[in-house]
């Protein structure tokens, strides 16, 4: 089982500016003094692994998610979806969409991310085959346990 996951919004909540944890106290990287890093909870790292799922950035951060944020919240390096060049047309649906639906290849998924709409749901329950999750977080909070245990009970339900 797949788990797309965004960095900005489901780890680094945008409301939550009077949250701050430790500073990353292992060994250094480039990006162990990245201001926003302080709201990421690295706790959040093993309750994803715990999730049993292949974790996948799915992230405008890109590669930099694995030198910044993986170190950071005890993940390892994790495959990296690679965008187009090209734009979605304007519409409702999710620049993301497209993209990650071909990634995932038949395969089921999850995909976490704040921007998630409806017609993100509705374009992928027809054109995707698989199981799929489009579970939207409020950005103001991130990942938190009520949206871990949506994803485990999706998990148990679908088999993942």
């Amino acid at each position: 089982m797949l788990l797309f996951l965004d960095v900005d919004g489901p780890l680094i909540p945008f409301g939550a500016a009077d949250r701050s944890y430790p500073v990353f106290a292992g060994p250094p990287t480039a990006c162990a003094r990245h201001p926003l890093l302080r709201r990421v909870d690295p706790a959040l790292g093993p309750r994803l692994l715990a999730l049993g799922c292949e974790l996948v950035w799915a992230t405008t951060w890109m590669d930099d998610a694995n030198s910044c944020l993986a170190p950071w919240l005890g993940l390892p390096p994790l495959p990296v979806v690679e965008w187009p060049d090209e734009d979605e047309p304007p519409g409702l649906l999710h620049w993301k969409t497209r993209p990650l639906v071909a990634w995932a290849a038949r395969r089921p998924f999850i995909w976490v991310d704040d921007e998630i709409t409806e017609a993100d749901r509705a374009w992928t329950a027809v054109h995707h085959p698989g199981a799929a999750l489009l579970h939207r977080i409020d950005h103001r909070y991130g990942l938190t346990e009520g949206d871990f245990d949506v994803l485990e009970e999706w998990l148990a339900a679908s088999g993942g």
